[in-house]
Formats: C-alpha cells, structure tokens, sequence
C-alpha cells in the first residue's frame, strides 16, 4: 500500500446492513487516515446527508450505493452488486429501481422468517425487525437472530444450503435489475460504475472472464480488484483483467462495523483512480470536509 493509497470506496453503515451510524463512519475513516470515503448502502443513499453533516476536515465523501443486480450464468439468474457513485440522487428512474429492491428485500425477509417459523426455529419477524434498526431488512438481520436464538454457533454459519445461502433450503429469490441495465441506468443519472467483489466466494467463481468483459463493454468505470475476500492470485487475476479491458482497479474494505471483521481502509484505491473516477462523474460531485 502506497502513500497515494488513501481511498476506501466500499462501505456500509447501519442505513443498510452495516452497524455504525454514518456520522459516525466518516469519523472512523479520518482516524484511519483516509482521504476519500465511498458511501455505498445497499440500494440506498438515505445516509449521506448525516454523513455530510459530521464530516471531519480532510475527508472527501464521494456519495454512492452498492445496487444488487443480477446476471444470468448457465441460464439461471445469478446476483452481483454494482458499486455506483456520483449520481443524481434525484434521478427517477434509478430512485424506482432502488425503492422497488428495497421493497422485495423486505417482501422476502418476511417469507424467510416465515419459512423459519414453520420448522420450529423461534425466530421471529418482530426480533428481525429490531436488529435491523433502521436498516434494509435483509439476510444479515435473519442472521444474527438465528444466532441469538441459538440456532446456530455465529453469523457466517448462515451462508450455507442448509440455511441462507443462495439456492439453500430457506433461500427466497428478490427482484433485482439486470446488472447491463443498472450500469445504463446509473450513467443516465451521470454516475459511474464499479463491479463489485466479483470474485467473492459467495459466488461461487460463476463470473467467468467473459461475464466480466460483457459488463465492461456496459460501461463500468473500473472492477472491484482490492476486496478482503479475493486472494492474491484472484487480484492479480483481476488486475490484470481490468487492464486488458480498460477500465480501472478499484479496491474498498466492504466494512459492515460488528457484522465483519476487516477494519475500514483495509483494502484501498490510489488517489489517482479517484480523482478519474470524479472527473468522469456529471451526476454530482464529492462533499468536501
């Protein structure tokens, strides 16, 4: 990590799914000596204006959200997450599409809970609902109250066919766009994309090079390179990658507060990547501390 390595574009705060208020987030990015900070709540921009407000000096806040989008891999509908930054936040069709997720995410928790309530598991929708606080309602919440429940040992346990895991035994689908048309929407509100964490091993290595290369071709400003989960033979891979397909590499903790353990500013982007990231923006631009 160099000296010009000062960016962290990928967090949550509690708006969405991670734990930490977001005037509290942007306290812990200037502690950790960041320079830039990407707010990226899932399907949500809710948290920027209280993180704009506590903002220390020396921080830039680049507005964003991480949209959940999906592709289609052995023709079956897959999900992947797109990093979008420096939107219109009053954009129509976008603010539509981000709503509508929200609005499913929240359908399929209810049916989730309700899967689990019928195999005798004491999870209930009130306890899902308080864990969430003012949050997305989503799989991490379910979580934590399965935890809390004692149905399983931790958080990540979660995350198997047996449980919450995609395609797993209380797995319920959302609707999400498709990834090719978030990337569209996104610029017609004058943002950028980045995809994230392609790699991750909740996708199970689905993303071939081709997938890649199709959403590139989209429009993405840059891939997701530098993430807690890929490994070091996956980054050079991607790396690599994102140079032959011209668009830049990017790298972001993915911090959560509690619900992870990598710290914010764990995994970084050059300051150089973001100021091309800013000057390729119309929608709106960085708030300054």
């Amino acid at each position: 990590m160099s000296d010009h390595d000062d960016a962290d574009l990928h967090s949550h705060s509690s708006e969405s799914d991670g734990t930490v208020r977001p005037k509290e987030l942007v306290g812990l990015a200037a502690e950790a000596g960041l320079k830039y900070l990407g707010l990226t709540d899932h399907d949500t921009t809710s948290g920027i204006d209280e993180a704009a407000g506590a903002l220390p000096r020396g921080l830039t806040l680049l507005p964003g959200a991480e949209l959940s989008c999906s592709v289609t891999v052995n023709d079956r509908p897959r999900t992947v997450h797109v990093l979008a930054y420096l939107f219109n936040r009053e954009n129509p069709a976008l603010g539509e599409v981000m709503g509508r997720v929200r609005a499913d995410r929240e359908r399929r928790a209810r049916e989730i809970v309700a899967l689990l309530a019928a195999d005798g598991h004491r999870v209930t929708w009130e306890a899902v609902q308080a864990l969430a606080g003012t949050g997305s309602i989503g799989k991490p919440a379910i979580a934590q109250a399965l935890v809390n429940v004692g149905a399983l040992a931790d958080v990540g346990a979660a995350w198997t066919p047996e449980w919450l895991a995609s395609g797993g035994r209380y797995h319920v689908p959302k609707w999400q766009p498709d990834a090719i048309d978030a990337i569209r929407l996104v610029e017609a509100a004058g943002g950028v994309t980045v995809l994230a964490h392609p790699l991750r091993k909740d996708r199970g290595g689905l993303l071939t090079d081709q997938h890649l290369a199709m959403l590139a071709a989209a429009g993405l400003f840059g891939i997701e390179v530098f993430h807690p989960e890929h490994d070091a033979e996956q980054q050079r891979r991607l790396r690599g990658l994102a140079a032959d397909l011209g668009v830049e590499a990017t790298g972001g903790s993915d911090y959560h507060g509690d619900r992870k353990p990598q710290p914010l500013g764990a995994h970084r982007t050059s300051r150089e990547v973001v100021e091309r990231l800013i000057a390729s923006a119309s929608g709106a631009t960085p708030i300054r501390g």
